[in-house]
């Protein structure tokens, strides 16, 4: 909800520059699922996300002290809540970069 007003404030040549390079950079539920499904165990689906590298390489670690249920836990989290966020950092960041340029 917060990029909705700072992108209120954009003219419409900065709106397109945010729409574009956020697509470019966007990260997907897809992939982090297919990631997830398939090296969810190693926590690949974390490094795609290349946010929070140490609770990546934390479950990278201990993922297989829980039997993996950790990781298969993480993953349903990550397709829920975590992309999403991810995604809205990203266009905060974008949006901050265009402002200032």
């Amino acid at each position: 909800m917060d990029n909705l007003l700072e992108k209120s404030s954009l003219t419409d040549q900065q709106r397109i520059v945010v729409s574009t390079e956020l697509q470019a950079k966007k990260k997907s539920k897809l992939v982090v699922f297919i990631l997830w499904w398939f090296l969810g165990a190693i926590a690949v689906h974390r490094f795609y996300l290349d946010e929070k590298k140490g609770y990546a390489v934390t479950m990278l670690l201990l993922g297989w002290l829980t039997l993996f249920i950790w990781p298969f836990i993480d993953g349903i989290i990550c397709l829920v809540k975590t992309v999403d966020e991810v995604n809205e950092n990203m266009e905060r960041k974008i949006i901050a970069s265009v402002k200032s340029a």
